[in-house]
């Protein structure tokens, strides 16, 4: 699960996970005209076998959609899936294209990467509530990570291990679902459990900016539950997003975001911060050709 949405049941109010972005400040990317596929990425091209992603973390609330997204595409991809439990397996179908493995550990990586063509990171560090928490005598919660599942060993070495693997195979392109704030080192997600979760997750962004790989690095805003495909997107940069009123997106237009990452040569090697506008401003993105061209930012 995103860190961003923890943050958001924890009724905190900022949204969680160099070079220039035209324009200078965020921008609405709309489109009525639908995205031309002429040069597919990754997926399969015309006659090809569908290309095999693997989605890490397949069995939280956003991986859950980027999984099923892929399932009802077969024709361009085979889906395989990573997750912790078999409770969580048997959550998202309990089919065969669904891994147990953790990633801490390289070995269950290796097995997880082995023939996939490209991998989606959507694993995080996910901090609990301190027991006892009364919310009738005011205050606020407190919140830990358990032993084992701190931000440096999930959202850094967890991560890290997951790029590693997958270069060992030779993937085309890893999309890695970040959360916006890491640029401030004081943000309150970091407070949370004493983990600093957003600095290690920006150095596993950087060690995969670093790491030669085709990448995707998006940086979403406060996940909500909502329908997808019915607002406006907004590219930004640096955290200036979050100094405005729109900084949160739905988890099904980050899903379908990192799906349409794979099919455009235009996403490979670009970082950026990702919210939309309120249903109904607007005019529904469509065009992510359009929507990854603007952006000017590998880091």
């Amino acid at each position: 699960m995103n860190t961003a949405a923890a943050a958001a049941t924890m009724r905190l109010s900022s949204p969680f996970r160099g070079q220039t972005i035209l324009p200078p400040r965020h921008r609405v990317v709309s489109s009525r005209r639908g995205p031309g596929r002429a040069g597919l990425a990754v997926s399969a091209a015309a006659g090809g076998s569908p290309a095999t992603v693997l989605v890490t973390g397949a069995g939280g609330r956003t991986g859950q959609i980027v999984y099923k997204k892929l399932k009802e595409r077969a024709d361009q991809f085979t889906a395989r899936g990573l997750v912790r439990t078999e409770d969580s397996k048997a959550k998202i179908g309990g089919g065969d294209d669904v891994l147990v493995g953790d990633i801490r550990d390289v070995a269950s990586i290796a097995a997880a990467v082995e023939g996939i063509d490209a991998l989606v990171i959507l694993t995080s560090g996910v901090p609990k509530m301190k027991p006892g928490f009364d919310p009738s005598k005011g205050g606020r919660p407190e919140f830990y990570f358990e032993e084992g599942s701190e931000p440096e060993q999930v959202d850094w070495i967890g991560q890290k291990n997951q790029i590693d693997a997958a270069k060992n195979v030779g993937v085309k392109q890893i999309v890695l679902v970040g959360s916006m704030g890491g640029t401030d080192l004081n943000h309150p997600l970091n407070k949370l459990g004493n983990g600093n979760i957003l600095v290690w997750k920006r150095k596993a962004e950087k060690y995969l900016a670093d790491s030669g790989l085709p990448y995707t690095i998006i940086r979403a805003g406060g996940l909500q539950d909502k329908d997808g495909g019915v607002r406006e997107l907004i590219i930004g940069k640096d955290d200036e997003i979050l100094k405005t009123e729109t900084k949160t997106i739905a988890r099904a237009d980050v899903a379908e975001v990192c799906i349409q990452a794979l099919l455009f040569e235009e996403a490979r090697f670009k970082a950026f911060d990702l919210a939309s506008k309120p249903e109904g401003e607007g005019t529904p993105t469509t065009d992510f050709k359009s929507v990854f061209a603007q952006i000017a930012t590998r880091f």
